[in-house]
């Protein structure tokens, strides 16, 4: 396609915020045992979708922290649920922002395009995060799927966030660097660009992306290009 999006919806942690800080944060936690920070993030992601599939809610932090404890207790580390949920926000709060962000929002922002955060985390949470890492000023909304009750990728996610926002489907474009949210943002029937920040693979299931960047200045320009 050559028509611009109406709206540029992007996930927060990992494509925005770099999580590399959060590694000795929760190894910490784990007898330093920073090889099980992949288990716990997979695991958390898992416990979400199960939570979503069985018609409950809970926060993503407040997942996190209860796989934190799971991933802890099969190490035979005992941590408290207070210690975790601790833990959990401490580490989530103050993540920077990547290196290519900034500039590449000042481009998009700079060029009328409209940007959405779209995130799994909760409302408060994610505003907190995009303060501490100086991007609040970027973004036209901030969405937090606690609005729906229901974690990206499932496909109610995603139709609830054009809708909030106004518009179609098809004139939404997601930008992220996780192959399933990609894949759940494409099977809804929206746009989707990923960024393939270390470590993340597309799902090769799914529909192909309309953009595959290394970074988000290299989608910028591509975007800017759309008419």
């Amino acid at each position: 396609m050559t028509i611009r999006p109406k709206v540029l919806f992007f996930d927060v942690n990992e494509i925005l915020l770099d999580l590399t800080s959060i590694k000795p944060i929760i190894a910490n936690s784990l007898n330093g045992n920073q090889e099980l920070l992949t288990i716990w993030f997979t695991t958390m992601l898992q416990y979400s979708l199960v939570t979503s599939a069985s018609g409950q809610y809970f926060s993503f932090s407040d997942i996190g922290a209860a796989t934190l404890q799971m991933i802890a207790l099969n190490n035979g580390i005992v941590i408290s649920e207070l210690e975790a949920k601790t833990t959990i926000t401490n580490a989530m709060q103050s993540l920077p922002a990547h290196p290519d962000v900034k500039p590449a929002l000042t481009a998009l922002k700079n060029n009328n395009y409209k940007l959405v955060a779209f995130t799994n985390s909760s409302k408060k949470g994610v505003k907190n995060q995009l303060e501490n890492a100086n991007l609040s000023l970027y973004f036209a909304d901030v969405l937090s799927v606690e609005g729906v009750k229901k974690f990206k990728p499932f496909t109610d996610s995603y139709a609830w966030a054009s809708k909030k926002i106004g518009i179609k489907p098809t004139e939404s474009m997601l930008i992220a660097a996780h192959g399933w949210d990609v894949a759940g943002a494409l099977w809804a029937n929206w746009r989707a660009a990923f960024i393939s920040r270390p470590g993340q693979q597309l799902y090769p299931l799914a529909k192909k992306p309309e953009f595959v960047k290394p970074d988000l200045l290299a989608l910028s320009k591509a975007l800017i290009k759309l008419t």
